[in-house]
């Protein structure tokens, strides 16, 4: 069997599993299984293949389950680096791509970046935004913080992939174990309504964690909690930044403006969907609302 037949036959298989992206799938379970790039797979296409072909075919067939590509290979890349993922993450996602670049705005400030930024990941999962903040913003001191230590192995096998040593991880229920005041707070926490979660795509539900999809009844759960708990462990000045779904810009704003938050926005994505909700914490907050 050549290297040309044994990709079309990959491709079959997820087409007849009715996988949308089957083309891109099997190309990219390929390269991850013969370690051939695009120009070599054009130079050797129709010859034989050199290798175990049921490895190949083991995977695809792993992939027609329905189990998430970066499952299979272990690994997803974001915002340029790659990261380690498995069963107790969360798998990163462009999306979130939009927080991240949101806090590098704030964190490369002058006003922050000159007298040492002090972030706070809350429901860090693989780490993803913290390790990425801390690369890429100067003289920052990031901490990470989940209840599931599970994804916290996950996030500290990252943090030495990614050589970032300005990270730390802790396991904390929210702001259990934090001690600390931050410069800039930022969460991608669990806000998928729970009768929602049965109704998304296999590959979501049946693979990814519960525990850091479901935001309960109204999907806001965490919303709330982490923005009352914030305002004892922010910074006077900072900021508070969330992702969110879709529909959740004008319900997270609300929430942050009842607890004391000002300049309130919502940002949105490359597809026009509201995607990011901000807030600056003010110098003095009522006594009220601390």
């Amino acid at each position: 069997m050549t290297y040309r037949q044994i990709l079309v036959e990959g491709e079959n298989i997820l087409k007849d599993a009715e996988i949308d992206d089957y083309k891109s799938d099997a190309w990219l379970l390929f390269e991850y299984a013969f370690g051939m790039n695009r120009t070599g797979y054009l130079v050797k296409a129709d010859k034989e293949v050199e290798g175990v072909i049921s490895e190949y075919l083991d995977i695809i067939n792993e992939r027609a389950t329905r189990k998430p590509l970066q499952h299979i290979t272990g690994v997803q890349e974001f915002y340029g680096l790659e990261f380690i993922v498995n069963e107790n993450v969360l798998i990163p996602r462009q999306d979130t791509e939009i927080l991240v670049e949101e806090a590098i705005k704030i964190i490369n400030n002058p006003d922050c970046k000159d007298t040492g930024c002090h972030i706070l990941d809350m429901c860090t999962g693989s780490g993803c935004i913290a390790i990425t903040l801390a690369k890429n913003c100067e003289n920052t001191k990031v901490t990470g913080v989940d209840i599931s230590d599970g994804a916290l192995e996950v996030a500290v096998a990252n943090k030495e992939k990614n050589s970032a040593a300005n990270v730390d991880f802790i396991q904390s229920n929210l702001f259990e174990n934090i001690n600390d005041k931050f410069d800039v707070i930022v969460s991608n926490p669990p806000y998928i309504e729970s009768d929602v979660i049965d109704t998304l795509m296999q590959e979501v539900k049946d693979f990814e964690p519960r525990l850091a999809l479901d935001g309960e009844a109204d999907g806001l759960k965490f919303y709330r909690e982490i923005t009352k708990q914030s305002l004892k462990y922010m910074k006077p000045s900072g900021y508070l930044l969330y992702e969110i779904g879709h529909n959740q810009g004008e319900a997270v704003s609300n929430i942050m403006i009842e607890n004391g938050y000002t300049a309130v926005k919502v940002i949105k994505d490359l597809a026009g969907l509201d995607r990011v909700v901000m807030g600056h914490f003010p110098e003095e907050m009522e006594e009220d609302n601390v």
